[in-house]
């Protein structure tokens, strides 16, 4: 290949003024003093990337909050073992969150924490010795929970959170499933088999856990199917719940549901292609809004319901808003 040198000196310039340029003055961040509120911090925040997201994704929530559109919050099982649940209860109390959906793995923590006020165990530590996992009451509460509502033909998040409303366990009031179970809420659970630690346990059975989830999977199409102008939220769960909630969203749409115009949300730590995808891009193909927000879940849950509850105080936070 016969390379032409390039002359930089020829090179054409234009003036500024006459270019594109996607950052502004009035968009900066602002500084702001020690005592100040969470709203005069959340208007010091830039008006680009993530922060701008951030007061969108509130705005989405709060408007569909005002309008009586659901707001779906799914989750792996890492923001609850976290200790998010007492957020998330106070987004179910007040209306805010209309429906929560899970992994398998969040009844453990959240039974856990109920029960005893601490979980997630030292993995390496038992699994040299094969006790990883193996606490008796987890596996005994959690696997009765699935054979009852196996009997009864209810979902499995339903059944775990009355069993613990009325098992009267002590910390019942920051658990997340006793609160959507006393509110009403579905709390849906989408479990693979052999995941979670109670499928090692000789209670298990594989039908009961089998047919409970799959009463969850139903109603949680029930919910989806609902999802017009409202919002889902994906919070860190990286393969189940995306892959759930797409073949969910499709089978209301299937039965003829005209499922659109919703805003699509991930948040997560790292960003992952099912998430994306599955919840965010391809779901909204034919409209809607799309989000991700890249942080810790310890931060950002937080900040997003303090936002949420900002918008819904005050209509005084506008896109684009500054405090000068």
């Amino acid at each position: 290949m016969k390379l032409r040198p390039l002359d930089p000196r020829r090179a054409r310039t234009r003036k500024l003024a006459g270019l594109s340029r996607l950052v502004r003055r009035d968009s900066f961040a602002s500084e702001i003093a020690a005592g100040a509120s969470f709203r005069d911090f959340l208007e010091s925040l830039p008006d680009t990337l993530a922060a701008a997201q951030l007061r969108e994704l509130a705005r989405a929530i709060a408007d569909a909050n005002r309008a009586n559109r659901p707001v779906l919050l799914m989750s792996g099982a890492h923001p609850i073992k976290l200790g998010l649940g007492p957020i998330i209860c106070g987004l179910l109390r007040d209306g805010i969150v209309s429906a929560i959906a899970t992994n398998g793995a969040a009844i453990i923590h959240d039974f856990e924490l109920a029960y005893a006020g601490r979980t997630s165990e030292d993995v390496g530590a038992g699994l040299a010795e094969g006790s990883f996992g193996m606490s008796e009451e987890t596996g005994a509460f959690l696997n009765r929970a699935a054979k009852l509502a196996a009997a009864e033909k209810k979902g499995l998040g339903e059944i775990v959170g009355r069993e613990i409303v009325e098992a009267n366990l002590k910390f019942r009031e920051q658990s997340v499933f006793a609160n959507a179970y006393r509110l009403g809420a579905p709390a849906t659970v989408h479990v693979t088999l052999g995941a979670d630690i109670i499928h090692m346990h000789p209670e298990a059975d594989g039908a009961a856990i089998g047919a409970a989830s799959m009463a969850d999977f139903h109603r949680l199409a029930s919910v989806v199917a609902e999802l017009s102008r409202g919002v889902v939220i994906n919070l860190g769960s990286a393969v189940v719940m995306p892959e759930v909630f797409l073949k969910a969203l499709n089978l209301a749409r299937n039965l003829g549901r005209k499922v659109a115009n919703f805003t699509a949300a991930d948040m997560d730590f790292i960003r992952h292609y099912r998430p994306r995808n599955n919840v965010v891009e391809r779901p909204t193909e034919t409209g809607g809004r799309r989000i991700i927000l890249t942080g810790h879940h310890e931060l950002m849950l937080p900040l997003l319901a303090a936002a949420v509850r900002e918008e819904l105080a005050s209509a005084t936070l506008k896109p684009g808003s500054r405090r000068t």
